[in-house]
């Protein structure tokens, strides 16, 4: 029956995944819009459940996944190539990292780069714990520890392993590019069975959502821009407009394929986000200060980060971790298959290393920055503000009123020109959504189909419709206020990711094992063995013992071994040994011991 669907729709997929995933989608949508009230009822009640008892999993498994992935790259199989062995990298490195940043954290940056440090300097996330009192020192220095453990090397964390997984099984051993794919060391042909479809639909209706929410925050922020610089209301009728043009400008993009659309505008954003940075920098009138502060808290960041990395907020028990850290985590690691297999279709033909050092170290650097700038630029304006001035206030706007979609206009308002740049910044953050959703849209695609090939525009134009048809469902039917809504769905969708995660990670390691080979063990020179002069002596005198083996001078029995390259096919003899030998592959040759024990030591 679904193929005969299939085929009456002249699709080119598999029936199974692709009508599972989008009858996932549409029920949702449906049931939504009847049932808003059980609906919102039910997912709330599991969401708190899970954020009381399973908080904790999420906040390990990062920090699990970050050492697993330095583990990797620092290893034996970091010179392992994503690819063929002798094939260079398609891309070159800065058209490599402008689609990294535009379809990984371009958005991000946007919606959370004032955001998030002054929500924690406003409101210290372990005042209770510590006793930071807000609006201090101490306060901009923890907030900026939080930033930075939220958006650096943790959040590309999410991001690097399943697109490592995807880059060594799609481009080394050809698999297709499913996340079943990853899980076939365990499953064999199985990744075609009903468990591999079963992983593929989870995977696809997870990646829809995480990306709902990312255009949902993006909504949020476009709406509140709009209503700062043209005083457009905030309310449901406007943002269903916002997501309509922001999916239709995706549509057109997707149309257009990798190069020339995502490509060109992903180049175009980094290039704009880039000078919208260094404004910020160079018109605050803090320039100093902001690099300086900078510098200073990414230090506190490394000496503070094992301890952020483990912090469950046991003691005190605010329930602070659970609106931000888990949710990020929780969100993020849903649309993790997107970026990842995005993140893998450009890497080709780079080794593991080069692969985690660049997804990991690179993005995480600009993170630094761009939080660093933005942050320090954020407490400048706060410290130096007339006392009681809340109308100018990023802390009251953002904290007491609870605006962070609007936070970044708000500070934005304290530039020159802010009228215009913010009109660029509404700008940066529409395409930033728009290369989301239409790469989202043709990974999504490739997900449902098993293969890059050619498929279907109106496969491409169904994903991408469905992206922003939940989102819609979620930020204006969902019945509960936008961010809360977004929250509550995004961490019960991430809980199976995390879960498949720790399999990927076994999957990778168990199939690099069988590809690489074990090295053999390390040979080293051998020597005799050696005796006290005078126990020698006695041994010589006495019969009964036999002296042969023994030297009272250190003296070794075999040559340094030369080793040689274990990946060559042929291998020579040595010395007449058996071909593919481990002496034969280390040229060891041993040495005869000198008939009286006695010789010089060579």
């Amino acid at each position: 029956m679904l193929n005969r669907l299939h085929d009456v729709l002249r699709l080119r997929t598999s029936p199974v995944i692709f009508f599972s995933s989008a009858a996932i989608i549409i029920a949702f949508v449906i049931g939504t819009i009847a049932f808003t009230d059980p609906l919102n009822t039910a997912v709330s009640a599991a969401s708190d459940w899970l954020l009381t008892n399973l908080g904790w999993f999420y906040i390990l498994g990062v920090t699990v996944f970050l050492a697993y992935l330095i583990m990797i790259a620092v290893g034996r199989f970091g010179r392992v190539k994503l690819g063929p062995d002798d094939e260079p990298p398609e891309h070159s490195g800065g058209a490599w990292f402008a689609m990294l940043f535009a379809a990984g954290i371009g958005s991000i940056l946007m919606f959370w780069g004032v955001a998030e440090p002054i929500s924690h300097f406003g409101d210290p996330p372990r005042a209770t714990t510590l006793g930071i009192e807000g609006g201090t020192w101490s306060a901009a220095q923890d907030a900026m520890n939080f930033t930075y453990y939220h958006f650096t090397l943790h959040t590309w964390t999410i991001f690097t392993l399943p697109a490592l997984c995807f880059a060594y099984f799609i481009h080394k051993r050809n698999l297709p590019p499913r996340v079943s794919s990853i899980f076939q060391p365990l499953l064999g042909e199985g990744i075609h069975g009903p468990i591999g479809k079963a992983i593929d639909v989870v995977a696809i209706v997870g990646t829809v959502f995480g990306i709902a929410v990312s255009i949902g925050l993006g909504t949020l922020q476009i709406n509140g821009g709009l209503n700062q610089l043209l005083g457009v209301p905030e309310n449901a009728g406007w943002q269903l407009i916002i997501i309509g043009v922001v999916t239709g400008l995706a549509l057109i993009s997707v149309s257009l394929g990798l190069d020339k659309g995502i490509k060109i505008l992903s180049n175009f954003n980094i290039v704009a986000a880039i000078l919208l940075l260094l404004f910020v920098l160079v018109a605050g009138g803090s320039t100093l200060f902001v690099l300086k502060g900078t510098i200073e808290s990414f230090g506190s960041y490394l000496v503070n980060l094992p301890e952020l990395a483990l912090w469950n907020d046991t003691f005190a028990n605010t329930g602070w971790q659970n609106t931000w850290t888990v949710f990020y985590w929780a969100w993020t690691i849903t649309w993790s298959p997107f970026v990842g297999i995005f993140i893998a279709r450009i890497s080709k033909g780079r080794t593991i290393r080069q692969f985690v050092a660049g997804v990991l170290a690179v993005p995480s650097a600009f993170s630094v920055v761009w939080f660093g700038i933005f942050g320090f630029s954020s407490f400048n304006i706060e410290m130096n503000l007339p006392d009681g001035d809340t109308e100018n206030s990023l802390v009251q706007r953002v904290v007491e009123d609870g605006d962070i979609p609007g936070a970044l206009f708000a500070f934005l308002d304290h530039y020159p020109a802010s009228f215009f740049i913010s009109a660029v910044a509404i700008l940066l953050v529409v395409i930033f959504f728009v290369t989301s959703v239409d790469s989202a849209a043709l990974v999504t695609d490739s997900m449902a189909n098993g293969h890059e090939d050619y498929n279907p525009l109106a496969q491409r134009i169904f994903w991408g419709l469905a992206i922003g048809l939940i989102t819609a469902t979620l930020l204006v039917f969902s019945g509960s206020g936008g961010l809360e809504a977004l929250q509550s769905t995004i961490i019960l969708v991430g809980l199976p990711f995390f879960v498949m995660a720790f399999f990927q990670m076994y999957a990778l390691y168990r199939a690099l094992r069988e590809d690489a080979g074990e090295l053999p063990q390390m040979r080293t020179r051998e020597w005799a063995q050696v005796l006290p002069p005078e126990e020698y002596e006695r041994r010589e005198e006495d019969e009964e013992y036999d002296t042969g083996g023994y030297v009272v001078e250190p003296t070794y029995t075999t040559e340094i071994p030369v080793m040689r390259d274990p990946y060559e096919e042929e291998c020579e003899a040595v010395d007449g040994s058996d071909h593919g030998t481990l002496s034969a592959r280390t040229g060891t040759a041993r040495a005869d011991l000198p008939e009286d024990g006695r010789s010089e030591s060579r």
